[in-house]
């Protein structure tokens, strides 16, 4: 299924730069960046709890926050993407 993943880690905050770093890293390890704090994901059920409870252990919850939009299996009907950088195909062939 596609999910959507979303942060806003406050920088201002002791040791912010450090954990938004660390929240995108391990949001990379499980999909593609689409925008700064945005990433799609094609993850599992089982694969989406441990990158929610992975990700709930890096940031600081009073002062950061995570959305998960999960879009399903059925997902390319759901997303539209306009405007600059082109769609990437987060089921395909991930090489640059």
């Amino acid at each position: 299924m596609l999910v959507l993943i979303t942060y806003d880690v406050s920088t201002i905050s002791d040791g912010g730069t450090r954990r938004l770093r660390v929240v995108a890293k391990k949001c990379e390890d499980y999909g593609v960046r689409v925008q700064n704090s945005v990433f799609e994901c094609i993850v599992d059920a089982t694969q989406l709890k441990k990158l929610e409870i992975e990700l709930e252990e890096l940031i600081d919850p009073t002062v950061d926050s995570l959305r998960f939009y999960i879009l399903g299996n059925n997902h390319k009907r759901k997303v539209n993407h306009i405007g600059a950088k082109p769609s990437l195909d987060v089921e395909g062939p991930l090489i640059f």
